[in-house]
């Protein structure tokens, strides 16, 4: 079976130390998201383990905008009704505009979003409200840490494409700060050209983007929000070859329909013939790689207690559970219960 989605552990180990709760504390989180001793022996942590403890950890805190820069502190449920607010969008660049003013009225919360279109150009930079002076501003982006300033444009990122059901490439990725040593992790994670030492923290990309229709519900919105922020803060693998780019181009949301083969030739400017001879010489195949990526959510998902198995295959784009279990014996030999059992 293939291995499960997983962060760095150095990321866990960033999230605990910010932390300032006492060790038994500390034990009582690691015991509700299940995590073992062992799990830190590993570079990569299970990214389900993960989004649970991010939640445990926001929970405690009673604030949602915990490890992300935002100068005050975000009451929980917050997150659930900006989603609300945006779902019923008629494209991204609407959703962005309305995420923007929902964090005006919003309790907590002293930066936000903000969209600027410049011809072909799109930004999604972090700014203040209206009511914080740029000075006020200025003084929350320079007491931020580096993690927490990736984290935040990570998750704003991921929330948009998780809005428009497939992954929306950048074309540029800025921050204040200066270059670190890890910037390997940066390309990794945005898939994309990374500078340092910029005027704003920002992501870029193509304004056609804004365009595309907003596809989620208030249905698929339902187990979306039972493992947030999970989706959010998945991340690609450490891995340049050809399949690894093909995946991250299908991305992490199986709630829709999945990108054609000519599609993702079309993103990565080449032919689908050539796409396919060039997977096949990686001992592949497209179709491999679709499947492999849903056996990965699909074990994710299972992992986590708090689903139903009718959650998981709504999660997984199955209109009928009974289709999900057919799908997932194909793919792992065994049904979702006999998964769920041998997994405890």
């Amino acid at each position: 079976m293939n291995k499960a989605i997983t962060v760095p552990t150095s990321y866990v180990r960033s999230l605990l130390k910010s932390l300032d709760a006492s060790e038994s504390d500390l034990q009582v989180l690691l015991d509700a998201a299940e995590i073992t001793p062992l799990d830190f022996e590993q570079p990569e942590f299970p990214a389900s383990k993960y989004g649970k403890l991010y939640q445990k950890v926001m929970w405690v805190m009673r604030d949602e905008s915990y490890g992300m820069p935002s100068g005050g502190q975000v009451p929980n449920g917050t997150f659930r009704m900006m989603c609300l607010c945006v779902i019923h969008c008629k494209n991204v660049g609407q959703a962005i505009q309305r995420c923007s003013e929902f964090y005006e009225i919003s309790s907590g919360a002293r930066i936000k979003p903000t969209l600027k279109v410049r011809g072909r150009h799109a930004r999604v930079a972090m700014g203040p409200v209206d009511s914080l002076s740029r000075k006020a501003f200025i003084d929350i982006i320079h007491t931020s840490s580096e993690i927490a300033m990736r984290t935040a444009l990570s998750v704003w990122h991921h929330y948009i494409c998780w809005l428009a059901g497939r992954r929306l490439p950048l074309e540029s990725v800025s921050f204040s700060f200066a270059k670190p040593s890890n910037v390997m992790e940066y390309e990794v994670l945005f898939q994309s050209k990374i500078r340092f030492g910029q005027p704003e923290n920002a992501i870029g990309f193509a304004a056609s983007l804004l365009e595309f229709p907003v596809v989620q519900t208030e249905e698929s919105l339902q187990g979306f929000l039972k493992t947030a922020p999970y989706q959010l803060l998945v991340m690609v693998d450490d891995d340049n070859s050809l399949k690894s780019q093909v995946q991250a181009i299908i991305g992490r949301d199986f709630s829709r329909e999945l990108p054609s083969a000519e599609s993702v030739a079309e993103i990565l400017h080449m032919s689908v013939t050539t796409l396919r001879r060039r997977l096949q010489k990686q001992e592949t195949s497209f179709q491999t790689i679709k499947d492999e990526c849903r056996r990965e959510a699909a074990t994710n998902y299972l992992s986590c207690p708090e689903l139903s198995n009718n959650d998981v295959a709504e999660l997984m784009g199955f209109e009928e559970t009974s289709a999900f279990f057919r799908s997932f014996k194909k793919w792992t030999g065994m049904t979702p219960g006999d998964y769920r059992r041998s997994a405890l």
